[in-house]
Order: C-alpha cells, then sequence, then structure tokens
C-alpha cells in the first residue's frame, strides 16, 4: 500500500508541475529578460541607477533577475511615472513564464480585481 502512495505522489508530482525550459533555452532566455529589463531603463539608467544596472548585468540566474523586478519598479517608477512602471513590469514579468519555481510566480493582486 505504502508502495503504491508513493507512486501516486511521485507520478502526480510530475504531472501537476509545470513545464520547465531546457538549461540551454533557459540561458538564452535569461539573457533575452536581462537585455528587456536593461532596455526598460534605456540610456538614462546608467546615470540615474548605476546600481541596478550593475546589478542586471551581473545576474548569475533568472531568481536574481526575478528580484531585481522591485528596483526596476521604483527606477521605472521616478523615470515615467507609476502607471506606465507599472506596464512595463507586467510585461516583464510575462518574459518569465516556465523558468521560476511555482513559487515565484507573479499572482493578480486583490486590490487589481477590485478595480475591475
Amino acid at each position: 500500500m505504502r508502495q503504491l502512495a508513493l507512486r501516486f505522489f511521485s507520478m502526480y508530482g510530475l504531472l501537476a508541475r509545470p513545464a520547465r525550459a531546457s538549461k540551454t533555452v533557459a540561458a538564452g532566455r535569461m539573457e533575452s529578460i536581462r537585455h528587456a529589463m536593461l532596455d526598460a531603463l534605456g540610456e538614462t539608467g546608467d546615470d540615474s541607477f548605476p546600481q541596478t544596472m550593475r546589478k542586471l548585468r551581473f545576474a548569475s540566474d533568472v531568481q536574481g533577475l526575478w528580484y531585481l523586478r522591485g528596483e526596476i519598479m521604483e527606477a521605472l517608477a521616478s523615470l515615467h511615472g507609476e502607471a506606465s512602471a507599472q506596464k512595463q513590469l507586467e510585461h516583464l514579468s510575462v518574459l518569465f513564464q516556465g523558468l521560476l519555481p511555482g513559487g515565484l510566480s507573479s499572482r493578480v493582486s486583490p486590490l487589481k480585481q477590485l478595480n475591475h
């Protein structure tokens, strides 16, 4: 009985997980995400936010780029306003689909659901 339960849970784990990209595909997508983030900050990013730009350039993995979204949001909001920054960040967040563990994905804010 125990073996049957273990097999069920191991098969469920394989089926329930979203497909993860291969390492070469993930590396290519990581560089695309990095460039999109750098492009979002534009030429003024180097002058106004050198530390954030440096962190973006030297992030070693996809999770590192994911966690930099807060700093990018802050920088974009100061450059273009919060509404524009939010739209750009939503676009950037979509690029991470399939690359992150399940617990690191974006979720719809309850406040956003109230606005619609």
